[in-house]
């Protein structure tokens, strides 16, 4: 990747402050490519009052692509093959991701499968049994290489085919006594990453990784969970994503057959066997995802007025509140609230929240 390729600047147009998934789409497809961005961001900060934020260095960047090459791995790019299409759908879709494997498998039907930490022996045991004849029918599994379910996910279904999603850096081995594990994925299956390399793993980067587990699939399989686990959070994604949501019952006795409990009685499908699954996610079979360049279809470019921008501004605050409703009460057109919200962005005013809310920061 040179210097003057446009994926040089993707990278650090991404890796730039206050530029988050939402904003680089909209930045793209505002402006053709990530290039004219850079340029444009001072002025848009300016409008949202406040200062340009501080764009990546270039050597960042630089010294960057080098870990990932020396690493095995690569980086590819949101709206651009092979970017796995499925993730590229939902709206918070990572504009960069270093992976490393068999890059072959995104064409395969995937499905994710995720669970507790502390899981029972059996569910361990069906967890593992399960993702193998997942494999066997043609199925990719993916989940996040966390101890207990992720685990035994990875490892009934390695042979057939596996995605891991680290909430790290790719070169960065967490659990630790995973790191063998992690290592042979990058052989003969995938490992993503969001974060660029030499990342720790921190709290805050785990319901990240989580949106891309739940993002890769047609659907997620929950295999015991506590409530409020970020399995949970994993499952509640998928569902924003419009896609299936399935668990695996277990006793009311163990709490940690709770979470999974819940989400049956709130609609999840109920699992019990691969045969399942399958049939769950037989109505994706085939499901259209938009070709790439949809991905960045440019918006109708209007720029708002001051007083329509003060507007805005007054009916933000500190709760987050749906972009929908803003347009609906401030009576300006769609296009030149969203041109609003982006340049509050940019300028570090403002803050985007899951379900299309926003707020100021």
């Amino acid at each position: 990747m040179s210097n003057s390729s446009d994926g040089f600047a993707r990278l650090r147009l991404a890796r730039s402050r206050n530029i988050g998934p939402v904003t680089f789409r909209q930045l793209i497809a505002r402006f053709g490519d990530a290039q004219s961005a850079l340029e444009a961001i001072p002025d848009l900060a300016r409008r949202g009052g406040g200062r340009a934020p501080k764009l990546a260095d270039g050597r960042m960047i630089e010294s960057e692509i080098a870990a990932v090459e020396n690493f095995g791995a690569r980086h590819i790019f949101l709206g651009e093959k092979p970017y796995p299409p499925a993730l590229g759908e939902i709206a918070t879709a990572p504009p960069a991701l270093i992976v490393r494997g068999d890059l072959a498998l995104f064409d395969k039907p995937l499905v994710s499968m995720v669970g507790a930490r502390n899981a029972s022996a059996a569910a361990r045991r069906f967890a593992r049994d399960l993702a193998h004849r997942l494999g066997a029918a043609g199925y990719v599994v993916a989940s996040g290489l966390a101890r207990g379910i992720d685990t035994a996910a990875h490892s009934g279904s390695f042979d057939s085919g596996t995605i891991a999603v680290v909430a790290g850096g790719i070169d960065i081995f967490y659990p630790p006594e995973n790191e063998e594990l992690q290592l042979a994925i990058g052989e003969s299956g995938i490992v993503i990453a969001e974060q660029p390399p030499g990342s720790e793993p921190k709290a805050r980067h785990f319901p990240w990784r989580n949106r891309i587990i739940a993002g890769l699939s047609m659907g997620t399989v929950v295999v015991e969970a506590a409530p409020k686990s970020g399995s949970l959070i994993t499952a509640r994604q998928a569902n924003e994503f419009g896609r299936e949501v399935m668990a695996v019952p277990g006793s009311p006795l163990d709490p940690r057959a709770q979470g999974c409990n819940q989400l049956i009685r709130d609609g999840a499908t109920l699992i019990q066997t691969a045969e399942d699954v399958i049939t769950a996610l037989d109505p994706f079979d085939g499901a259209q995802v938009r070709e790439e360049s949809e991905l960045f279809a440019a918006p109708a470019v209007v720029d708002a007025g001051d007083d329509e921008r003060r507007t805005i501004v007054e009916l933000l605050g500190p709760v987050p509140a749906v972009i929908g409703e803003l347009i609906r009460q401030s009576g300006v057109s769609a296009p030149a609230v969203h041109t609003v919200l982006l340049e509050l962005e940019l300028a570090g005013r403002l803050e985007r929240h899951a379900g299309g809310k926003v707020s100021l920061g």
